[in-house]
């Protein structure tokens, strides 16, 4: 716990060390040590059909496959990371978890058919605000990895919503269920790939889900982290 509360401090002044314990990072090495990166608990879910993530959307909404990289969990080194890539500008923390899912949703069969990946978008005055949108970091990084493209204006949030953290999956789903829209681009017969941070009850990529079906387009879901209960 003292490490992972000294580490912004110790990044401030020693730029070379791990963003979790604060060693040194070795040559070639980038935000994470070898201990810590393997120490992220990868859920796997990539190369199982049925996986948690997918039984979300059972019943819900006609999704081609979903996967999330990592399991999240309250006060665990991910909450420290996704929090900083989200409200401390740490946007390299989030390039670069999402070149570890590229690397990972390359041993996918099924990643070989997406034809463009699509990041959950915030609404434009909170993305001014931030100054970026994480998700579309995250797929940048997978990008670099699989040399897919990104679509950013292929989904579009036409108005703002509260915070999701306090709402439950009812709650949650009333205040996303007519927020997004797709954009004024071809999406009929692609296969897209929606990525976002962290998903929980899955309200916000349901409801993206259905706005990119009703223009033609088939979609896979992809998170960084899933909190599971």
């Amino acid at each position: 716990m003292l490490s992972g509360l000294l580490s912004p401090l110790v990044h401030l002044f020693f730029p070379h060390c791990c963003e979790v314990c604060g060693n040194d990072l070795p040559a070639g090495h980038e935000i994470l040590c070898f201990r810590c990166r393997q120490a992220l608990p990868l859920t796997r879910f990539h190369l199982y059909a049925g996986n948690p993530v997918e039984n979300i959307f059972t019943g819900r909404v006609p999704i081609q496959q979903a996967t999330a990289t990592y399991y999240y969990s309250q006060s665990s080194a991910l909450q420290q990371l996704i929090h900083r890539f989200k409200y401390k500008q740490r946007k390299d923390i989030a390039t670069y978890l999402g070149r570890q899912t590229g690397y990972l949703l390359q041993e996918s069969p099924w990643m070989t058919t997406i034809d463009a990946i699509v990041p959950v978008p915030l609404f434009p005055a909170r993305e001014k605000k931030r100054g970026y949108n994480q998700a579309a970091l995250l797929a940048d990084g997978i990008a670099q990895i699989t040399g897919t493209p990104v679509y950013t204006r292929a989904l579009l949030r036409q108005q703002y919503t509260d915070t999701q953290t306090r709402k439950g999956r009812t709650g949650r789903w009333a205040n996303v269920a007519t927020v997004f829209r797709a954009g004024n681009m071809p999406l009929q017969g692609k296969h897209l790939l929606l990525t976002d941070d962290v998903i929980t009850t899955g309200a916000t990529t349901e409801a993206c889900s259905h706005a990119l079906i009703a223009a033609g387009a088939r979609v896979s879901i992809c998170c960084l982290a899933f909190a599971y209960h």
